[in-house]
């Protein structure tokens, strides 16, 4: 089984979420000619930090997305850290009452900050993994200016040593060599190799460093690319057979709620 660890759908285009250019039919298709067999996806707000109800409003689509498309899509609950009580209540019921697989964080915080403990402490209980949103740039990011790197989530991960953290698009800009020295030491944090850069090696360095039980395979929409790199790389067909799918059905099986 073929699963993208890190997919982005729309919803309804009600103007709360961020619009990725395709629709969700034609973004699933996609996914189908290259032979995902599962997306797990998230929908997120086209305001950043996202405000309250405009999250609810990304999960309550995406929670009509997947009951359209059963076993194909597996959603994350996006949340905004900062709406604390409120953002426990949105992981806990999507998780429980519409087999949601995760949790997805932006940058809205940065991860080593401690309004982050309560949302990886219920991830921990209900058995499921945090996807964020993280890239090591060397200049400042005038947008983001609490992106996290795969240094702070491995700071986060040595808190949380039971948690599953998946660090976003290791190829989504910025130095990926970096991003994967970093996580080296920090056995749950793993790696996702989507994004749009598909510089030679990059896939083979992350499995020689951290090893192919830490990879993900994942797209973040840029198909070509997050197909291309992963069947590029001199890998065995044991390694690219984890990275493709295994790891992400051993993640997948953890859950509890």
């Amino acid at each position: 089984m073929v699963i993208d660890c890190h997919a982005h759908l729309t919803g309804a285009h009600t103007g709360v979420t961020r619009i990725w250019g395709k629709s969700d039919a034609a973004v699933l298709a996609a996914a189908a000619r290259v032979g995902i067999d599962v997306s797990c996806a998230s929908i997120l707000t086209t305001a950043l930090p996202a405000p309250l109800e405009g999250f609810r409003e990304c999960n309550r689509q995406l929670a009509a997305v997947t009951r359209q498309h059963p076993g194909t899509v597996r959603g994350y609950c996006y949340v905004n850290p900062g709406y604390t009580r409120e953002a426990l209540q949105e992981i806990r019921r999507y998780v429980t009452d519409h087999d949601f697989m995760g949790i997805k964080l932006y940058n809205e915080y940065k991860a080593t900050d401690p309004v982050l403990y309560p949302i990886v402490e219920l991830a921990i209980e209900l058995g499921v993994p945090i996807l964020y949103h993280a890239g090591h740039q060397h200049r400042p990011v005038p947008g983001q200016p609490n992106i996290s790197d795969s240094g702070d989530l491995a700071a986060l991960a040595a808190r949380y040593p039971e948690a599953v953290l998946i660090c976003a698009h290791i190829g989504g800009g910025g130095d990926w060599e970096w991003t994967v020295k970093a996580a080296r030491a920090a056995p749950n944090v793993y790696l996702d190799t989507s994004g749009s850069v598909f510089d030679s090696g990059m896939v083979q360095m992350a499995v020689r460093v951290v090893g192919a039980e830490r990879v993900l395979f994942g797209c973040d929409t840029s198909y070509t690319a997050g197909i291309g790199k992963v069947r590029a790389a001199r890998l065995t067909d044991e390694q690219r057979a984890l990275i493709m799918g295994g790891n992400m059905q051993r993640i997948l099986a953890m859950r509890r709620g």
